[in-house]
């Protein structure tokens, strides 16, 4: 492993900051942007709603395989080149979305698109590499909000695009922001001089995409799939990780470090990551629809799909503005306590939303609770990983961090729409999903957050020491 051979700190840590954070919420947004076009694209495409479904699937798959793989590639080849390639995904899959209206061409855009997820981890590993040790703390959690920053906004605005211009633009402009932040990376960050030796895991990297991929194809399409070929591949993905973790244990350089993915610290981290990626994205999906039921349900306020995009926006605000003070209850008692206080405060979320499902004010301070609390768990997150993995892993462990936030967002997606489709009322032929189906899903992602809370308790505590302290001068 090679260390930083100087002390010389960038200069323009500001725009380091504002570049990578721009970045991380573009593409937190290109991920978002297709749901408010769900709905029509049926008619666009002149396909079934389980062919066009493949827009959220394949995003999911290409963002579990490639965050992971493009993390340790980060680690050995240079994280500002991989974060250069991820950019470049996200313009070519936003530049097929833009110019086509065929299904298999969408698929592929998106395809693309979802590849780009690697920027965040990417971004936080440039960060704590590049920036002085005052400023890293700060610096992480800002960038790591900005996952649910980008979807808290990526809504909707796409929402107004939708029902106010040609649904191609918000692709061009996500190409265009793209090209922009391509050329703000080759400006302002510099290139990490923290490498991992050593040769590119690709029977690791293989065996890892065969098991995400089964294991999210049976989670997302289980639903519409048979019986048989979804316990298939949940066999399937069974069979893979114990083999593919036997190898990952036996080479000398795996894309995945089972040895310190098992410790304590970064275990039940992960584990967190992915109850409270859950719990975020059960807020996102229940409010976008809930405000849009009919009004003959009773509980229903019938808005257009502009407000309920319009719902999401406080959050996303919320988001903002704690972020830097996630940071600073991290440097005060640690990203431990931090991570605690969030699971709390976003279980809190989901009580307020148990009781005011009834108003638009009652729905946007429910919602915007939870946010508050993903706010400041994304921004923790991070720095409990930095604490307890080598620096010349740092881009490898958050990608794993970050694909553990993606899987609870997809665990979360199948029992989001289970619940809703199978707990119904029914008036006239009209069926929707009963009040009691969103009270289910409030309660779930609720215990959702407090289990996040126990297992963080789980991690064992260590002195205190700032996470800018672990500086990378130095470091071997």
């Amino acid at each position: 492993m090679s260390a930083r051979t100087s002390t010389v700190r960038p200069a323009r840590p500001r725009l380091i900051l504002t570049a990578l954070a721009s970045c991380g919420v573009l593409v937190s947004i290109s991920q978002t942007i297709v749901v408010p076009l769900l709905p029509e694209l049926p008619r666009i495409t002149h396909r079934g709603p389980a062919d066009v479904s493949w827009l959220i699937t394949v995003t999911l798959l290409t963002g579990a395989v490639f965050t992971p793989l493009l993390g340790r590639a980060g680690d050995m080849y240079g994280k500002r080149r991989v974060l250069l390639i991820a950019l470049g995904s996200m313009v070519i899959g936003s530049l097929l979305c833009a110019s086509s209206s065929e299904l298999a061409v969408l698929i592929v855009g998106r395809a693309f698109q979802g590849a780009a997820v690697a920027v965040v981890p990417l971004g936080i590993s440039i960060l704590r590499d590049e920036l002085e040790p005052r400023r890293v703390l700060p610096s992480i959690a800002m960038m790591s909000s900005t996952l649910g920053v980008g979807a808290a906004f990526g809504i909707p605005a796409a929402t107004l695009v939708v029902e106010y211009s040609n649904w191609h633009t918000m692709f061009w402009i996500c190409a265009g922001i793209g090209v922009l932040d391509l050329a703000l990376v080759l400006l302002i960050v510099p290139e990490s001089a923290v490498r991992t030796r050593g040769r590119f895991d690709i029977l690791g990297a293989l065996g890892l995409s065969a098991f995400l991929v089964c294991l999210l194809l049976a989670v997302s399409k289980g639903s519409t799939w048979s019986t048989t070929a979804t316990i298939g591949l949940y066999v399937a993905a069974a069979a893979i990780v114990p083999l593919w973790g036997l190898f990952e244990l036996r080479t000398t350089s795996p894309l995945v470090d089972l040895r310190v993915s098992a410790r304590p610290a970064v275990l039940f981290t992960n584990l967190a990551a992915l109850l409270i990626g859950f719990s975020f994205y059960a807020n996102s999906l229940a409010t976008a629809q809930l405000v849009q039921e009919p009004t003959w349900t009773g509980y229903g306020l019938g808005e257009s799909i502009v407000v309920s995009g319009l719902c999401l926006l406080p959050g996303g605000l919320a988001m903002v503005l704690l972020s830097p003070v996630s940071a600073r209850i991290s440097a005060a008692r640690g990203p431990r306590f931090t991570l605690v206080i969030a699971s709390v405060l976003m279980a809190a979320g989901y009580v307020v939303r148990l009781f005011t499902s009834g108003n638009v004010a009652g729905i946007v301070a429910g919602a915007t609770v939870v946010s508050a609390g993903t706010a400041i768990a994304y921004s923790a997150l991070p720095a409990l990983i930095m604490h307890a993995v080598p620096v010349t892993e740092t881009a490898a462990a958050n990608s794993l961090n970050t694909l553990m936030r993606t899987l609870g967002a997809a665990i979360c997606s199948t029992i989001v729409v289970t619940v809703l489709t199978n707990v119904t009322l029914t008036r006239s032929g009209q069926v929707a999903p009963a009040l009691s189906a969103y009270l289910i899903v409030f309660v779930i992602a609720g215990a959702a957050a407090v289990v996040a809370a126990g297992l963080v308790l789980l991690i064992p505590v260590r002195r205190q020491t700032p996470v800018h302290l672990e500086s990378t001068v130095g470091r071997t």
